[in-house]
């Protein structure tokens, strides 16, 4: 039987991403200076931890114009979405008593 400590997602390792995460599963889209100021980042590190869920597949980006300043906005992607509930429910299993 694998041990549930190998079920929880690499991913979600860094506290920056698993904030990100959060976030976007609790709101349908998310803008970058929303994101920003929710999880008290700086552009850079915030633009890196996006980039690698978005690599991942987990975070998907819009990048438009409003008016003439862009906009650039978040959502969990569905496989994002399943691989974050896939990982807190490892959490959940290691948080209960064995036995």
């Amino acid at each position: 039987m694998k041990h549930v400590i190998h079920t929880l997602n690499k991913a979600f390792d860094n506290r920056v991403r698993l904030g990100v995460m959060a976030v976007l599963m609790a709101n349908e889209t998310v803008s970058f200076n929303e994101l920003k100021e929710a999880l008290d980042l700086t552009d850079g590190n915030l633009a890196s931890h996006v980039s690698a869920l978005e690599k991942a597949g987990y975070v998907a980006v819009s990048k438009q114009f409003v008016g003439k300043k862009p906009n650039t906005t978040y959502s969990a992607s569905t496989e994002g979405k399943q691989a974050f509930q896939d990982h807190l429910t490892a959490l959940e299993k290691l948080l209960r008593p064995s036995g």
